[in-house]
């Protein structure tokens, strides 16, 4: 590949069992061009959400039609995981990526430029079956990288994923306090461009042939046969779906007691509270490494009792600013060290079919984000945050349990240099 993907690796010598050519090492630097890529992307799912109100005003919607901005976004998401991620088992992942970043271009320039509310959710649904590109750049940064790496590269990657969600919705209302709402959207697209590009020059080119020859319809009924078959894949989602569920409880609804005596913060401040997030995100890191190790399985156990702790200083958020600070680093570390694990291993079960398997994955942390926020939301309204806080802790103790009674059960595939078990 000359002139194409220097940057990316270096080459070992060594070649695949499946004839894909030398096995690359990833360097660190372009480990930050994919998470950053990540970030960028799945960010334009949230950036809507401290921005509702000023797009009603500027585009004369309802108050319905205006929420509807949010659950579009989610849904073209969530079909965009099924129908659009299993593609990079059969595409160029490099070609596959920088034509998803291209379209998503275009469908940010659409919402930047609505003069209509129709126009207006079109472009954001687009936007949500778009920004799927993190979960290819997922799949495909854990495909670059070699076995006794890989819970390491994953974990650095999702990094970017969880810092992107956590900052979007601070990022937007910064900017649309300066320049309005649709300078949101315009500088999300330049950046989308510029990324491209760099993608482009930078990720290598895959001469191979696909290591599957499915057709489109074959490819999506492969990923229900992988949950029907394998049964960590199966417990691995259920994690993702509880974990996730917390997560969103926490993120979807702790804007509204900090908005209420005795705080009466404003939306930036509320929304800087992600930047007390994104220490615990990047703390989590390590959790890759202790993957490659082989401590999978006790890596989720303890992250699992840190989710359920999480919760006891969260309580006391109307008399402690410190204790929600606390408590939202716990969370954090707690979801994404899950969250890498869970990517590590269902990964390592059929690496050839590495788009499918997170595509599917991340379906169920998709219900697991939803459930949560609209139990959050409806929960605080009707039995205010002490309510809320027991449904965190609800879905934190349920992932637990279901840990401590599997934890033994079901075998884990080695992901790195050590084997998996721990005993």
């Amino acid at each position: 590949m000359p002139g194409n993907g220097e940057a990316v690796t270096r080459r070992t010598g060594t070649r695949s069992r499946r004839g894909e050519g030398p096995a690359p090492v990833l360097s660190r630097g372009v480990v930050v061009l994919f998470a950053v890529a990540c970030g960028a992307a799945v960010a334009n799912v949230y950036f809507s959400q401290p921005l509702l109100v000023t797009m009603g005003h500027d585009l004369a919607m309802s108050p319905a039609l205006v929420g509807s901005v949010v659950t579009l976004t989610q849904v073209g998401y969530g079909l965009g995981l099924f129908f659009l991620v299993p593609l990079g088992d059969v595409a160029d992942r490099r070609r596959l990526i920088v034509a998803q970043l291209l379209l998503l271009v275009v469908a940010l320039t659409v919402v930047a430029a609505a003069d209509t509310a129709a126009v207006l959710l079109a472009g954001m649904a687009a936007t949500g079956l778009l920004a799927v590109v993190t979960q290819t750049l997922v799949a495909f940064a854990a495909s670059l990288a070699p076995p006794a790496a890989r819970g390491r590269v994953v974990g650095l990657v999702t990094s970017g994923v969880v810092v992107g969600i956590l900052l979007a919705r601070t990022a937007s209302g910064l900017m649309a306090d300066l320049a309005g709402w649709r300078s949101v959207y315009l500088a999300s697209a330049s950046l989308t461009a510029l990324l491209a590009l760099v993608l482009y020059r930078v990720l290598p080119r895959r001469g191979d042939a696909p290591p599957t020859t499915l057709r489109y319809g074959q490819l999506l009924r492969s990923t229900i046969t992988l949950f029907a078959r394998e049964r960590l894949l199966r417990l691995r989602a259920l994690f993702g779906l509880l974990v996730f569920a917390a997560f969103s409880t926490l993120w979807s609804s702790i804007a509204l007691p900090l908005s209420e005596a005795p705080y009466f913060l404003s939306h930036s401040a509320i929304g800087a509270l992600g930047l007390i997030g994104v220490a615990g995100a990047l703390a989590a890191t390590v959790a890759g490494r202790l993957n490659d190790r082989g401590l999978s399985r006790r890596t989720t156990g303890i992250a699992l009792a840190l989710l359920a702790a999480s919760w006891l200083p969260l309580a006391f958020t109307r008399t402690s600013l410190w204790a929600l600070f606390a408590g939202v680093i716990l969370l954090d570390l707690a979801v994404q060290a899950v969250h890498v694990t869970n990517q590590t291993l269902i990964y390592a079960l059929h690496p050839e079919a590495g788009s499918r398997l997170i595509g599917g994955y991340m379906v169920f942390y998709s219900i697991g984000s939803a459930t949560g926020a609209i139990a959050a939301t409806s929960l605080y309204t009707v039995a205010g945050w002490g309510a809320v806080c027991a449904l965190g802790a609800a879905f934190s103790c349920l992932g637990l349990a279901l840990w401590a009674c599997t934890r033994h059960s079901i075998p884990e595939p080695v992901t790195g240099a050590t084997s998996g078990g721990e005993g």
